[in-house]
């Protein structure tokens, strides 16, 4: 039996899978059923450590179940064993934060979870029988109420052989794909000649997984980073080392890249399915999503079709896109959402944003939650993005204002609420008048007290009001408030907690996690690797710091295919974008600059500004100019542009004109990276200044928490995230072997040694302009690159 496949599942995803029926139903808060986030780990152990000498708190067990081909493992961890001569007792601790006395019976599934562990236990123990005993304890009161069930072992075991037999059928398929899948990776091979580097970018990712380490990646545009990381970690999922893909991305145009890349190997013979985890909102049949059953009919009985959809899908479709969720959950008249969870389950890979694993609000719980692991590969796409991301998922911030605005809505309901809002309100106001612009605080226990006693009210309250007006206001408000009590949990000194009157008015209470890296290893432990990369992941010794807390993670810095006669690397050293430098002459002297470079080469041209102040003054500077005399097409971002009107914008670099076309963009907006235009439709980005985030709160608690950590603040929280978006910027431009253009870096501050040691390795080499001598050196460039395609269309005919 050595060699038998073993497939695993949690006890708890058991019991949820094979146990739920009825409708999706979001109008209730469903204290009982989403037990308190971090699964209330601190009640766990605070009820374990009194439970006296015979309390066994958290007892691993499993149990297998034997099919013909294969066998079936079922893991979890019981919160507690209770071993008495009398006999023994099986615990299983809920936090929740509603009031106990609702609750007149365990939640089924809870339940259903506390007597697996009971049967297995009394299984591996020749055991008679056992007391099922669940305990819930309320978050805020830590009052606990118990329910018990004596039950025999045969009763355990005939339930549970119930159970297990809705299962098998899932385990058969998982059984049968596995086989296929594993087959068809032993035939594969890297479908294209390897680039360049490329081969030993491969070779890192396989024995990184290998060796199960964590892996970061400095990779140019164009190496090809999407294949060259799919297709070894696929070749890994071969040899056992990993069996649950993740790809997460930051946008929806890496996204695509990785569907392509599984679709790519498929047709290569790789028998492997893929599942696009898609936000609700852009699958949701509705115009507003609205979970319930009386507003939409895919969440009435959504329960009671779902596995059906499911197991049609994955015997049907391969790579599974948003189009394809969509019309089976036509089929089947389920949610699209719920629906594409469901199938992640079964699938080998998960295309994903970075939420999906690591937002504690949105993670898939069903992978990510306490007691839960399994054999994940993580491949984090753009991995610069991590950071920025993880701080906002990781902190946490309450208003002021909301407090009294939420008492005017509940207060002709009820007085309780409305008292305990007021004294929160009142706190607030206490910490307002101690603060000038900004303030650190040291702690805010005593303010949680009054948090955890308002929360708990408000629990009960939008249980039992269903429908009143302003409801949707007081949900947001309500679920604010629960983000503040778990991220309070996370405080550590990683964090900062500070108050600040902002420029509206508002007076904001805010936990701000500097250092996610811990947050993350919550998750990325979980796994058996992870692979970092990016082509702006400069210094790597910053991202290791932030992403993963450890120095001695493995690093590779991949090798650029470019051939670098194709790209022109400018420094101006007559030009700055600095704050005390913004004035109309430095604004013209920009327009000068790409006016010059822009008329040397008809073509698509970026400009990156550093802020949409900065561009409003270069765009009057323009229109001072007599379109005769400006010699070019141009147009600009908008501060805010919904996704038709972002394609429009791009559709402007695809269409035909006499003269040059120019786009005014912003540095670290939308068009900065993600967008991929190739060959012709863009040969140069021009870039306004270092990228430096505006100066404000935010950035200068960053510089001093990494000042008092004998870091370099200005560098951590200022220049680093900088070079990044400049460099981001500067990608746009080479995308493929055959693009050529112009990157023109206008700020002297690039010609500092502390800026040119953040250059990637294909920037060693550059020229300095000025403007008197910008034109020529363009001039040269465009002229060498025509001598040169003569020449290469000549020996070709």
């Amino acid at each position: 039996m050595a060699d038998t496949k073993i497939i695993k599942i949690s006890v708890r995803n058991l019991v949820e899978y094979v146990l739920r029926s009825g409708d999706i139903d979001n109008r209730r808060t469903q204290a009982f059923e989403k037990t308190a986030m971090q699964e209330g780990s601190r009640i766990h152990r605070k009820i374990q450590r009194r439970m006296g000498p015979d309390y066994r708190p958290e007892v691993s067990l499993k149990h297998m179940v034997d099919q013909d081909q294969f066998q079936i493992l079922i893991e979890g961890r019981a919160d507690g064993i209770i071993e008495k001569p009398e006999g023994v007792t099986i615990d299983e601790i809920k936090g929740v934060y509603k009031d106990l006395s609702y609750l007149e019976e365990p939640v089924p599934v809870h339940l259903a979870q506390a007597m697996c562990y009971g049967y297995f236990y009394c299984f591996d123990h020749t055991l008679a029988g056992a007391v099922i005993q669940m305990t819930y304890c309320n978050m805020e009161t830590e009052e606990i109420r118990r329910f018990q069930v004596e039950k025999t072992f045969e009763e355990l075991e005939t339930w549970f052989q119930g159970l297990i037999h809705e299962y098998v059928k899932w385990a058969r398929y998982l059984y049968i794909h596995g086989l296929r899948r594993d087959e068809s990776i032993q035939e594969l091979s890297f479908p294209f000649p390897y680039r360049s580097g490329q081969k030993d970018l491969v070779v890192s990712v396989y024995r990184s997984i290998q060796r199960k380490r964590n892996l970061f990646i400095q990779a140019p545009t164009g190496v090809g980073k999407t294949l060259s990381t799919i297709f070894p970690a696929v070749r890994a999922m071969r040899e056992g080392l990993g069996d649950k893909l993740f790809y997460l991305t930051a946008k929806t145009i890496t996204r695509s890249v990785a569907e392509e890349s599984f679709e790519l190997l498929r047709e290569q013979g790789l028998y492997l399915n893929t599942v696009t985890i898609t936000a609700k909102e852009k699958l949701c049949f509705l115009d507003t999503p609205e979970c319930n059953p009386d507003a939409c009919p895919y969440a009435k009985g959504h329960f009671d079709r779902v596995g059906d959809g499911v197991y049609d899908i994955i015997h049907q479709e391969t790579g599974i896109t948003r189009d394809i969720v969509l019309a089976y959950a036509e089929k089947h008249q389920v949610c699209p959402f719920e629906f594409c969870l469901d199938i992640s389950n079964w699938t080998d890979s998960i295309i994903c944003d970075y939420n999906y694993v690591f937002d504690p609000n949105i993670r898939l719980k069903r992978y990510f939650s306490e007691g839960v692991s399994g054999e994940y590969l993580f491949l984090v796409d753009e991995a610069h993005n991590l950071v920025p991301r993880a701080r906002e998922m990781y902190s946490a911030v309450l208003y002021k204002e909301d407090f009294l605005l939420v008492k005017k809505i509940i207060k002709p309901m009820d007085q309780k609420i409305a008292r305990l809002l007021d004294r929160c309100n009142k706190e607030l106001l206490e910490l307002k008048r101690e603060c000038e612009s900004y303030r650190i605080l040291e702690d805010v226990r005593f303010f949680m007290t009054s948090i955890l006693s308002l929360f708990g009210e408000m629990e009960k309250f939008m249980e039992i009001h269903q429908e009143f007006g302003d409801r949707d206001l007081v949900l947001d408000f309500y679920f604010a408030l629960r983000d503040f009590i778990n991220i309070y949990e996370r405080v550590d000194e990683n964090y900062r907690i500070y108050t600040e009157l902002l420029s509206d008015g508002r007076f904001m209470l805010r936990l701000f996690c500097i250092n996610p890296s811990r947050n993350l290893k919550e998750c990325l432990n979980k796994g058996n690797g992870t692979i970092f990369f990016s082509a702006t992941l400069l210094p790597v010794s910053y991202y290791k710091e932030l992403l993963s807390g450890d120095q001695e993670e493995y690093a590779v810095y991949a090798h650029s295919p470019f051939d670098q006669e194709k790209r022109l690397l400018m420094v101006a050293g007559d030009v700055s974008s600095r704050y005390t430098r913004r004035n109309k002459r430095e604004y013209q002297k920009v327009v000068d600059y790409f006016k010059v470079i822009v008329s040397e080469r008809k073509g698509n041209y970026m400009v990156f500004l550093p802020s949409y102040h900065y561009l409003k003054e270069v765009e009057s500077v323009l229109h001072e100019i007599s379109e005769e005399n400006i010699g070019f097409t141009f147009l600009s971002q908008a501060s805010s542009m919904n996704e038709a009107q972002r394609e429009q914008f791009l559709k402007e670099f695809s269409k035909e004109r006499g003269n040059s076309f120019v786009a005014l963009c912003v540095m670290g907006g939308v068009f900065s990276e993600g967008i991929d235009l190739r060959a012709d439709q863009l040969i140069g980005a021009i870039i306004v200044g270092t990228g430096l985030p505006m100066v404000c709160t935010e950035q200068h608690i960053l510089k001093e928490y990494f000042d008092e950590k004998e870091q370099k603040g200005f560098d951590y929280a200022y220049q680093y995230p900088g070079m990044n978006k400049v460099m981001q910027a500067a990608g746009r431009v080479i995308r493929t072997v055959d693009d050529e253009g112009i990157i023109a870096l206008l700020d002297e501050r690039f010609l500092r040694p502390d800026y040119q040691a953040l250059f990637p390795r294909e920037w060693d080499e550059y020229y300095e302009v000025r403007r008197n001598n910008v034109g020529d050196v363009v001039k040269d460039f465009w002229h060498k690159r025509e001598k040169k395609g003569e020449k290469e269309y000549e020996e070709n005919t």
